[in-house]
């Protein structure tokens, strides 16, 4: 799950954190990607809208 979109979801970083019980400033410190266990946990926020684990497409499994 990428941050930018866990952020979009939820408006702003602000709505963000306070959703996870964070602080604005732990989301800052995110990578492209959101921390697993952080996006399992907006997968069981979002009920499922927005996945931990992309689903794979067919090009993303080709050698």
């Amino acid at each position: 799950m990428k941050t930018k979109d866990a952020i979009s979801y939820f408006g702003n970083k602000c709505s963000l954190a306070r959703a996870l019980k964070l602080s604005k400033s732990a989301i800052s410190q995110w990578p492209e990607n959101v921390p697993e266990l952080r996006a399992y946990q907006i997968e069981r926020l979002t009920n499922g809208l927005l996945t931990a684990v992309p689903q794979l497409t067919h090009s993303d499994n080709t050698a």
